[in-house]
């Protein structure tokens, strides 16, 4: 879509210059205003002339009977000046002639934007706390972080996926007093997680009736900062049980990471930019702390070291930004966390570019909404969490036993459940803008009817069902003959703007609203148009085009929000 966007602008603007030669006007600004109309009985593409109305110093009205009168391109059927608007109605067999051939052709490169090549990007997202539970607070940060990595991929960048554990901190000093009061051995490695969880659980409770206990945990947070042996040992095998915790439900949503390198690698890191900054007379001493003064700014101070000289999250952001730099040469860094945490990327994004390096520019804060479980806050010290295996558990369940009822001979059942029972959860959550708080109602994740992840895998499968039963066919001849076809296509035909769109606002459910879209498309067309019994060869070869071409961007935009392919439910 977007080549017949650009031819369309490019003779709109020469349309324009009719009506005034030196027109400061490009084909990259008429494309900006194209529009998708919300009623197809408007055209397939609106140029608004409202927007013209100033540069042209003419009526919307004369405009658009102007422009209309000199659109003539193969890509379009008929142009109707409407109320100030320009209808554009594409033709269909432009489209077939130029579209199908190409996702037939194209494959799963189709839709793939080309501008990525040469370029490096790294994400940090997921990120969860070594020793507590992965819930669903974490599910955000882990498929919007991995969407974009899976976007990025698909332009052709090469990514960078980072895990940034926060296996540093005092929780550790929490955990360790909480092991040696009341955990063992053999209780944490039979329980796991679980039995971390339960302990820094009862942790907060006992001190909670007993403050002296913050003393105490904080003095073995700082025997491990100073390497005492016991509490290292300790912390790397809390780390070890977290991680092969964590690493079970990434590989339910398919997720691998590049790099597991947590807050912990940049200890020994820190010094030198906390020297570079009081080098650069960056630092100022507030209280006994020290800062960076960003009043000038408009933001409040960014802490650098607490008074007794110990390091925090701004430090090690900054430590890790310039060693990833140096790594991997980013020309993007990509962090996915919280909204709640805008403020804190502000002021170290702000720091890295007081410190001179030119490539603060290049650092990318990607903020969502919170979570919460029917109106109610997640909180690990509480145990007020839906851990996320319990919630794929679920899911996973209730696919399972609707498949048994509606297709038991349904072979590799326990897989696809799987695959749809997570598609669920994660289709629910991308479904909505990233920025959005979510209310978390498992009622409306697990629903099998409407706008789901089950509905538009069960359209992939469907497409997977009429291709299995027609076999080969006939690609060479093609043509539309039903408006459905038409609409199909047309969507079709809007993969590639859509995805660099989802790029451009580092916004999966972008991608997400685009896959509805499809499937809708695709199943309006298998309802009201005969494939296998087509009324000729011609028609029966398109049809089936036209469902391999569905096939092929569901399964292409499925990959890029960490929804399974399922060939059959």
């Amino acid at each position: 879509m977007l080549t017949i966007k650009n031819q369309i602008a490019e003779a709109l603007v020469a349309g324009v210059r009719t009506m005034k030669p030196d027109a400061e006007l490009s084909a990259e600004d008429i494309r900006s205003m194209l529009e998708y109309p919300p009623d197809s009985a408007m055209g397939d593409l609106a140029l608004p002339c409202f927007k013209l109305s100033k540069l042209l110093r003419s009526a919307p009205v004369k405009i658009a009977a102007e422009l209309s009168a000199g659109l003539s391109l193969p890509c379009v059927a008929k142009a109707e000046a409407v109320n100030g608007y320009l209808n554009i109605f594409l033709s269909d067999s432009y489209l077939c002639g130029q579209i199908l051939p190409q996702v037939l052709m194209q494959g799963e490169a189709y839709g793939a934007p080309d501008i990525g090549q040469g370029k490096t990007v790294v994400l940090d997202y997921s990120s969860p706390n070594v020793a507590k539970p992965f819930h669903i607070g974490h599910l955000g940060t882990t498929v919007i972080g991995h969407s974009l990595k899976k976007l990025h991929e698909f332009a052709g960048y090469r990514c960078v996926g980072i895990n940034y554990l926060g296996d540093w901190g005092t929780q550790f000093g929490k955990l360790i007093t909480a092991y040696r009061l009341w955990g063992n051995q053999q209780s944490v490695e039979e329980g796991g997680i679980d039995a971390l969880v339960a302990l820094y659980v009862k942790y907060h409770e006992e001190a909670e009736k007993e403050p002296a206990l913050n003393d105490t945990a904080r003095a073995e947070f700082h025997k491990l900062e100073q390497g005492d042996e016991e509490n290292i040992a300790l912390w790397k095998w809390f780390v070890e049980i977290s991680l092969a915790e964590y690493k079970k439900t990434y590989a339910q949503l398919g997720i691998e990471f590049d790099s597991y390198k947590g807050e912990s690698f940049y200890t020994d890191k820190m010094p030198a930019q906390v020297q570079k900054l009081r080098d650069m007379e960056l630092l100022k001493l507030d209280d006994g702390a020290s800062i960076v003064d960003l009043e000038a700014y408009g933001m409040p101070p960014c802490l650098i070291l607490k008074r007794d000289g110990s390091t925090l999250y701004p430090t090690r952001d900054i430590a890790a930004a310039v060693y990833r730099k140096e790594t991997y040469d980013f020309d993007k860094a990509i962090y996915v966390t919280s909204a709640g945490q805008s403020l804190h990327f502000a002021q170290w994004f702000k720091v890295v570019e007081l410190m001179g390096y030119d490539w603060s520019d290049k650092l990318v804060h990607v903020p969502y909404g919170t979570v919460s479980i029917n109106g109610e806050k997640l909180a690990t010290r509480t145990g007020n969490v839906i851990l996320l295996r319990d919630l794929f558990t679920l899911a996973i369940e209730k696919v399972a036993t609707i498949m048994e009822d509606k297709n038991p001979d349904l072979t590799d059942k326990d897989k696809i459940a799987e695959a749809v029972g997570v598609g669920a959860i994660v289709f629910y959550y991308l479904s909505n803008n990233r920025i959005r708080d979510i209310n978390f109602v498992m009622e409306d994740a697990l629903s099998f009817d409407g706008n789901t992840g089950p509905y538009v895998q069960y359209t992939y499968a469907r497409t997977c069902s009429v291709l299995a039963k027609s076999g080969a066919y006939d690609a060479s001849d093609l043509t539309v003959t039903a408006p459905e076809e038409a609409d199909l296509l047309k969507v079709i035909a809007r993969f590639e703007e859509t995805v660099r769109n989802a790029i451009a606002d580092y916004e999966p459910s972008v991608v997400t609203r685009y896959i509805l879209d499809v499937a809708g498309a695709y199943n309006r067309f298998y309802h009201n148009c005969s494939i296998l019994g087509a009324e000729s060869e011609t028609v029966k070869n398109t049809r089936l085009a036209l469902t391999q071409a569905a096939k092929t961007v569901l399964g292409n935009a499925f990959d890029l929000i960490c929804l399974a392919k399922t060939e059959k439910i």
